[in-house]
């Protein structure tokens, strides 16, 4: 808003394509690798290939260490024997020297240092899928547990005085739903599972599943380990990562406690939990999300994000700093309308530290307390190595240094640190052993005006090794989702695999994207989609006039937001030679009452209820625009898709085949909306779509 068999019958006249019914993973990908332009003849070195995928290594969750000698961090990998996403925690100095794992646990992250710098908390888990904290002794090189929880621990903080640990876990609901008291089973009898009654609003969340009826609460438990103790309760549960006081008397947290938190899931405030008796304080009282604290050092004031609630598709979250009592709130980003992240003071208590996108490009910044601000790095990289979505995350010591993950166009994100713009260093490059063995496409930046209304839009082209501009070649049009979001110009491995596949991609934001002001992002405010799609046509169009597109062979698809649009523009227009829709929202009043956040989608994304609406609803559907339809169009689906329920793929291509259209549908096995989480769906994302649009290509 994350592919095994073509499900249903093929159009007898699909041609080659009619081949594919029955073919496997690994047949797809040899026959999409002889697809033209993928070995070419001038590249010196090899292009990118869906198996090499698995080798690909990258950083997240850099921490610098308080005296800003060393950096934790989670070297990020892809496990080809799991086909899993796996993460351990290491450890180096801050010149990129004497890099470490701190334990040799399946999997480990959020390391977090203590104040005085001696120990690194993490958290580790077992290859049985169970969590525990876990402490590393720098001097020592020792790790030891200090947990045994039967719940996951999350969102890690030191007290002050190095003497506790702060955290969050699931603890059950206080209220449970109507008890029946069933039957007993007699002994070596196999009855049937029993029902399980339902009664919250989100009850089920993409990624998770039908969710156990429990709350995040917080806990601290002594860094030397023990038992640990729950300071909130209720049916409330706490949002995000708590922070001590700088006294260590009290704990700030996020979280919605209004009786009705399910009718405005917003609105959540600050709050200090006193550690003596676990009283809650309410620091902040407005309508809109207040999330994320950070005490000052000197304890005089606390920073934190949020905005006031207009219940408009996108809001802009502002940095606001207010008195330690909740006084004299304000913001100190309002020029800046971006989206500011992740509130961390400086050593002195004079700055705050904080990260935004704008412009495609994610940065770190400081700004004073009268709201002068300057920004210390540029180019941000996220976790997401599949595709170029904005993210990443940083650190700053208290004397400035500031570590964060750098991304770059040809190649995942790698730590880097420094204390201005213009002293930063890179420190890791986890897959230059690979990608030095291949060519990659080159990442250009395009700029454009939109026909809808001259606005500029920028986008970014991968063009396939070798690439010749005196050359035709066909173009792929990758629309990301969200819709409120944006792309960047970083490392994306299926963004390179089309372009080694012989494709210029084309990638963009199109109005509705983040990273460009609020008025840009809400010019699709009740009005998606619809002009979004005049951008993205000027996009093409441009590229088009460049000379090196063959306009007879263009190809779109997205995932999500982009499926959304990719199922719109195909109910628009026909130049599209083929079209491959993935996890997409079809009709919108099916998904806003099949989604797991249907209280939230009603409320920001339309003027009301499907009911009271049903007009503006269905005119924005892409099922309403289906009868239009001849391009030969695939979907793709996560069978536990909970967000764009696999229902919405259904329908569209249930449509399509009743209208004659060429058309096929992929279901992805147990797959989430994150249909690209395992790297070998990943790779079968890429290989079914470059599958679909070479069996209905028009080769020269």
């Amino acid at each position: 808003m994350s592919i095994n068999a073509i499900a249903g019958s093929l159009n007898k006249n699909s041609g080659p394509f009619s081949q594919l019914r029955f073919l496997s993973v690994g047949a797809v990908l040899a026959w999409t690798l002889s697809l033209p332009g993928l070995a070419q003849a001038e590249a010196a070195k090899p292009p990118l290939k869906p198996i090499d995928i698995f080798d690909l290594q990258w950083a997240a969750d850099p921490q610098i260490s308080p005296d800003a000698r060393s950096i934790a961090y989670v070297r990020m990998r892809f496990d080809i024997k799991t086909d899993r996403r796996r993460g351990n925690v290491w450890l180096m100095s801050v010149d990129g020297k004497h890099s470490r794992p701190l334990s040799g646990a399946a999997a480990s992250g959020s390391p977090r240092w203590s104040p005085d710098g001696t120990r690194i908390a993490f958290v580790s888990r077992d290859a049985d899928g169970s969590s525990q904290l876990f402490m590393y002794w720098v001097d020592s090189g020792a790790s030891s547990a200090i947990s045994n929880f039967t719940e996951s621990p999350a969102s890690l903080a030191w007290s002050p005085d190095g003497k506790w640990l702060a955290f969050t876990m699931a603890v059950g609901a206080d209220h449970h739903p109507l008890k029946v008291e069933l039957p007993e089973a007699p002994k070596n009898a196999h009855w049937a599972e029993p029902p399980k009654i339902i009664d919250r609003m989100v009850y089920r969340a993409d990624g998770e599943g039908y969710l156990a009826n429990t709350y995040e609460q917080l806990f601290i438990v002594s860094a030397d380990g023990g038992a640990a103790r729950q300071l909130t309760h209720g049916d409330f549960a706490v949002d995000g990562p708590p922070a001590f006081s700088a006294d260590g008397k009290s704990i700030l947290i996020s979280s919605n406690r209004r009786p009705d938190s399910d009718y405005e899931p917003q609105d959540s405030e600050i709050f200090r939990v006193d550690l003596n008796d676990g009283a809650l304080q309410s620091l902040t009282d407005r309508r809109g999300p207040d999330r994320s604290p950070a005490a000052s050092p000197d304890g005089k004031h606390i920073a934190y994000v949020g905005f006031d609630d207009q219940h408009l598709g996108y809001q802009a979250t502002q940095l606001y700093v207010m008195d330690s009592d909740g006084s004299h709130a304000h913001s100190l980003t309002a020029a800046l309308d971006r989206d500011a992240a992740a509130p961390k003071w400086s050593g002195d208590g004079k700055q705050v530290f904080f990260q935004y996108a704008d412009h495609g490009d994610t940065k770190v910044a400081a700004v004073d307390l009268a709201g002068k601000m300057r920004v210390l790095a540029e180019h941000l990289g996220g976790s997401d190595v599949a595709r170029p979505y904005a993210g990443g995350s940083f650190s700053v010591a208290p004397n400035g240094r500031f570590a964060y993950t750098q991304s770059a166009a040809l190649a995942p994100p790698a730590v880097a640190t420094g204390t201005t713009l213009h002293d930063v260093s890179t420190l890791t490059y986890f897959s230059d052993a690979l990608l030095s063995q291949h060519t990659l496409g080159k990442v250009e930046e395009i700029n454009f005006e939109s026909t809808a209304d001259k606005r500029p839009v920028q986008g970014w082209t991968v063009q396939p090794p070798g690439f010749d501009p005196a050359k035709k070649y066909p173009l792929l049009l990758e629309i990301h989702g969200g819709p409120f979001a944006s792309y960047e110009p970083t490392f994306a491995a299926e963004m390179q695999l089309y372009a080694a596949a012989g494709y210029v991609v084309l990638y963009m934001n199109p109005r509705g994207s983040t990273a460009y002001g609020a008025e840009f992002a809400n010019l699709i405010h009740h009005n998606y989609p619809n002009q979004d799609y005049d951008d993205l046509m000027s996009g093409v169009d441009t590229l088009v006039g460049r000379g090196y597109i063959d306009k007879e062979r263009l190809f779109v698809t997205g995932g999500s937001g982009g499926g959304v649009l990719t199922a719109w523009i195909v109910g628009h227009t026909d130049r599209f030679r083929a079209a491959v829709v993935v996890k997409p929202v079809i009709n919108w009043t099916s998904f806003v009452l099949t989604g797991d956040v249907a209280n939230f989608f009603y409320l920001y994304w339309f003027e009301g209820f499907p009911w009271d609406h049903q007009d503006s609803y269905w005119k924005r559907s892409p099922l309403a625009y289906v009868g239009n339809v001849k391009t030969p169009t695939m979907l793709i689906t996560g069978e536990s898709d909970y967000r764009t329920p696999s229902s919405e793929a259904e329908q569209f291509y249930q449509a399509l085949r009743l209208r004659k259209v060429d058309t096929a549908l992929v279901r992805v096995p147990n797959a989430s909306h994150d249909i690209s989480a395992r790297p070998s769906l990943l790779n079968a994302n890429v290989l079914y779509v470059m599958a679909w649009f070479k069996a209905h290509d028009k080769v020269p």
